[in-house]
């Protein structure tokens, strides 16, 4: 990813962008195709001598066509960058930088969701206590919660797929966009060798609402990783200790204390997340410039897109590594669901209490009314402290249900039932 956004690579684009335009005026029969050739055997250029240029001419572009011509060393070199302006060389270029990005986002996406298809198999009937505002709600199981992942990734590889179609659009029409010095068969002939299409229409730039959407869907996906980077570091703190980031022989957690084993890698996820959001904003306010166009934006995108680009293919990789590494403690997922003394069956007795008879309010009641007396008995330290010992003694629950049909309904089996189910759907 590094490799291309470097000076070097992107100088490499922009002689390969040239050429192409100087290929396609000899077949307009512009370039007399013997000066062509001279142009394509000795076009070449040099980053040093580039940067030397251009802190005289403080203008990279002009820096650069002037060191080709350099070396092109003959009057073929005057039919370089004709008819072109600074930003067709640019904008067509950055479109090829953020396709070959998006490629490498988007296989990082797909081996993340094979990592993750396989913790969650692995884990599809693992029980675990669900969580709403941090508070035991109902049972669930670890693979469910990793097919949640699998398939917020699948969205995730949705949205990369569609920016790099959005962002695959090159432009060659001018100063201003009207291509009224170069024919559009010229940008039609060099988007097609770069794989690109001719944007529809532009100004001197292509319109910067199409970079920050290809950023904001960057921020979108890291958003993701935070998600579950902050899920993974809440399920290693040590009253739950559910799962645990590997801790590898050797690491130290911690300068003071010895024992700290600590979610340092979901941290960092969660902090680089950050970033890319913060660099999502500088995209905004790079749409609104000043006419057909302004240089606000180029030293922004200087720095956000590589830096984005780069952070999201680290972070990606990262997560896969953290995920397929995960330590599940499903002894520990059995002991926190314990915690609950069972209360987490309140909804299927409240329909079940329904279901003979009552109306939802005094089913309401007579449930909460229980499950109050089992967090009583916990904090007295008695040994009742069950949800369905205290049902079973409450007459009015007696005279409904049975003890038959409350083990069945107290059950991890009975929250289960469509477990296979979803993840069939899910194509795990």
């Amino acid at each position: 990813m590094r490799d291309i956004w470097s000076e070097q690579r992107k100088l490499e684009i922009w002689l390969q962008i040239e050429l192409l335009a100087s290929e396609a005026l000899v077949a307009e029969g512009l370039v007399p195709r013997k000066d062509f050739e001279q142009m394509s055997a000795k076009a070449a250029f040099s980053l040093e001598r580039a940067k030397e240029l251009e802190r005289t001419l403080n203008h990279d572009v002009i820096a650069f066509t002037t060191n080709v011509a350099e070396n092109i060393k003959s009057d073929a070199s005057r039919w370089l960058h004709f008819g072109l302006t600074s930003s067709d060389i640019v904008d067509t270029a950055f479109a090829v930088q953020m396709v070959e990005s998006a490629d490498i986002l988007i296989e990082d996406v797909k081996a993340l969701r094979k990592v993750i298809a396989a913790k969650a198999k692995e884990h599809q009937f693992t029980p675990m206590i669900g969580r709403s505002h941090g508070i035991h709600a109902e049972p669930t199981t670890f693979g469910m919660k990793m097919a949640l992942m699998h398939d917020e990734f699948g969205r995730a590889l949705e949205r990369l797929v569609q920016a790099r179609k959005r962002v695959a659009v090159g432009k060659l029409s001018g100063a201003v966009g009207t291509s009224a010095h170069l024919s559009p068969k010229i940008e039609a002939f060099v988007c097609k060798k770069l794989g690109l299409k001719p944007v529809a229409i532009s100004t001197q730039v292509i319109q910067r609402d199409i970079h920050a959407e290809f950023i904001q869907t960057l921020a979108l996906v890291a958003a993701s990783i935070e998600r579950w980077a902050t899920e993974f570091r809440h399920l290693q703190r040590t009253e739950v200790l559910e799962a645990e980031e590997f801790f590898a022989k050797g690491q130290k957690g911690s300068s003071a204390m010895p024992h700290k084993r600590n979610p340092i890698t979901g941290e960092r996820l969660t902090g680089l997340a950050r970033v890319i959001r913060g660099n999502s904003v500088a995209a905004l306010e790079n749409v609104a410039l000043w006419h057909e166009r302004d240089i606000s934006h180029s030293s922004v995108e200087r720095v956000i897109f590589p830096d984005s680009c780069t952070l999201l293919d680290y972070m990606l990789v990262t997560l896969s590594k953290l995920t397929e590494g995960l330590i599940v403690y499903p002894e520990n997922m059995k002991r926190n669901l314990g915690l609950s003394l069972g209360m987490w069956n309140s909804q299927t007795v409240l329909l079940a209490l329904i279901k003979k008879g009552l109306t939802r309010e005094q089913s309401y009641d007579l449930v909460q009314r229980n499950a109050m007396k089992t967090w009583q008995a916990k904090h007295a330290g008695q040994s009742d402290a069950d949800f369905k010992v205290q049902l079973l003694s409450d007459p009015d629950v007696a005279k409904l249900l049975s003890k038959a049909e409350l083990d069945k309904l107290c059950s991890l089996d009975f929250h289960f039932k469509q477990v296979k189910a979803k993840f069939k759907k899910l194509g795990l």
